[in-house]
This record gives C-alpha cells, structure tokens and sequence, in this order.
C-alpha cells in the first residue's frame, strides 16, 4: 500500500471526475508546476493506484436504454466449470461485467438492452441458454449516482 498525502488524494478525486485532464490542467486547478502534476501522477501510476484513465459512453445515446443486474446461480457446480460459464457469458454483448460473488448467487452481472422486449431476447435466447444456469433474479436500473467512494472517506478521516 502506498502512503497518500492530502495532494495524492486531491489528484485522485480530480481523475477521478475527468480521467482526461492533461498534467498542466491538474496543477493549475490545484497548485502544482506541471512537471510535479506529472510526477505524482506517474508516481501513483507506478505503484499501480491508478490502473488507466477510462473513457464514458453514455449507453442511452447509443440505443441502450435498460441495464439490467443479473444474480446468477449456477444449477450444479460439479457438472460445469467455472470456466465453462466464465467463457460462455463473456462472449454475450450484451454482458458488460460479469463478478463472482460470494452469498446467495455464484455470478451478477451488468447487462445492457435496448429496451426491456431486448432484454427478455438476452435473457431466454442467450443467458438462460449457458452451461449450468440455474436460477436468475433480475434488478432493473432506475437511476445511477456515482459518490466519491473510499477517496471521500479517507479525506474524511484525515481531515475531520
């Protein structure tokens, strides 16, 4: 783990809000010379804190109205591999993050759809059709709020 002072964090939550800030923007908006914005953030590179800067594509723009959490239990865990599904779900589209949890479900995942009649096709013609599916419960996306999440916390903590 690497140590963050007050500016690492600041750095994070301004990348975190806009991955494409050049290092001169960044510190201007908090007080660097360049060549130190660039430093610190090829520093937090390095230690693998930052992993890449991500680009948002706003799905409904792109005929993606409906996004769909999926919790999958897979039937019997000796008669398919974890891989078998892995590599079977993967290969859908429509799948845009498959997670191996831990609880009731062995699989959630994020699908995307034009429209809930889209989503039902997904559903019966390629989800419920990979190997060892067994129950599924879905949760419609109403709204997404993004929060700050552990960055907030740890400024919090450290400035009470």
């Amino acid at each position: 783990m690497i140590d963050l002072d007050d500016t690492d964090r600041a750095i994070l939550r301004e990348l975190v809000a806009d991955g494409t800030l050049s290092a001169g923007e960044l510190g201007r908006r908090l007080g660097l010379s360049q060549p130190a914005a660039w430093r610190r953030v090829r520093r937090l590179e390095e230690a693998g804190v930052l992993k890449g800067r991500a680009v948002e594509v706003d799905r409904e723009k792109l005929g993606f109205g409906v996004t769909v959490f999926l919790g999958v239990k897979l039937a019997t865990k000796g008669r398919v591999s974890l891989e078998d599904f892995e590599r079977a779900v993967q290969a859908i589209p429509e799948v845009q993050v498959v997670q191996h949890v831990l609880g009731l479900f062995d699989y959630r995942l994020r699908v995307v759809a034009r429209d809930i009649a889209d989503f039902e096709r997904v559903l019966r013609r390629r989800i419920m059709t990979l190997p060892g599916v067994g129950n599924v419960e879905a949760n419609v996306l109403l709204t997404e709020e993004r929060r700050p999440g552990p960055l907030g916390v740890a400024e919090t903590a450290a400035n009470p």
